[in-house]
């Protein structure tokens, strides 16, 4: 009995010890190589149907008012994105809504999109 209390103990442990909470592990933190923009097609549409589109389709569902299907969608709300998605989570209008609030690298590069002039490609 005591050996089976002993591998059950071990087992538990090496499960519960294999996890990270760390979102920053989830996505490239790379900086991007200097002078390079950041681009829609390159960096922002990602972020965007990874976290958006779930709502923000064409129609849009679950309440959501607009539309972040295209370039233009995303472009045209560019700013009002970028105050949502910096919000903290749990502040009335953060966005992804109910979800967690999006890595700061994430946040920074949408920033960094719209300093660049809103490229497309």
């Amino acid at each position: 009995m005591k050996k089976i209390t002993y591998l059950i103990t071990i087992i538990s442990l090496t499960f519960f010890s294999c996890s990270n909470n760390s979102e920053d592990d989830l996505i490239d933190n790379t900086p991007l190589p200097e002078g390079q923009k950041v681009t829609y097609t390159a960096d922002i549409k990602t972020i965007i149907d990874n976290n958006c589109i779930s709502c923000h389709s064409n129609p849009p569902v679950n309440g959501a008012s607009n539309s972040l299907v295209t370039y233009q969608d995303v472009s045209n709300q560019a700013n009002t994105v970028l105050n949502r998605i910096s919000l903290q989570s749990g502040e009335g209008g953060a966005m992804p809504l109910g979800g967690p609030r999006l890595p700061q690298a994430s946040i920074d590069l949408f920033q960094q999109w719209i300093e660049d002039g809103l490229l497309e490609n």
